[in-house]
């Protein structure tokens, strides 16, 4: 299968790092910067592409995806730095500009998938119910004895 694929890294402010693979990195960075895929992009704010690589197939993508994310936080550093030493946004580089989400076509959130892990924002803690007033007005405190302050003594 014949695609234009790629890998790429992005970095937060703080130079957290993510790296992911992709077969359309235009439409992935428009979802990461609207916040379309809950998760470590979201969550740490790493919306600036600092480092990418392009493939003909998703084989070699998907293996040098793997072959980054198993290496140590220092080797990526060096990878990023070689290519892209102001750690500059490269979007800017991509046929579509990101800086202003307002100019961008929305697209629309992904339904996720059977077994995605996904977190609910608006679902309320779960809270034992009490057993009423009248379990309450009968409860005694408990007496834990004598308490000791030895500044007091």
């Amino acid at each position: 299968m014949n695609h234009n694929c790629a890998i790429y890294i992005l970095s937060s402010r703080s130079r957290s790092l993510y790296t992911g693979v992709t077969d359309n990195l235009e439409r992935r960075m428009l979802e990461h910067r609207q916040g379309l895929i809950p998760g470590f992009t979201t969550r740490y704010r790493a919306f600036r592409l600092v480092h990418f690589e392009s493939f003909g197939h998703i084989q070699d993508a998907i293996a040098r995806e793997k072959e980054i994310k198993g290496w140590r936080r220092e080797k990526k550093i060096r990878l990023i730095e070689r290519h892209n030493p102001t750690w500059e946004d490269l979007a800017a580089r991509l046929p579509h500009h990101y800086q202003s989400p307002q100019n961008q076509k929305q697209i629309p959130p992904r339904s996720p998938n059977y077994g995605d892990r996904v977190r609910d924002d608006n679902a309320k803690p779960n809270v034992k119910p009490s057993a009423g007033p009248s379990a309450v007005s009968s409860a005694k405190p408990i007496d834990r004895g004598p308490r000791c302050h030895p500044e007091r003594m």
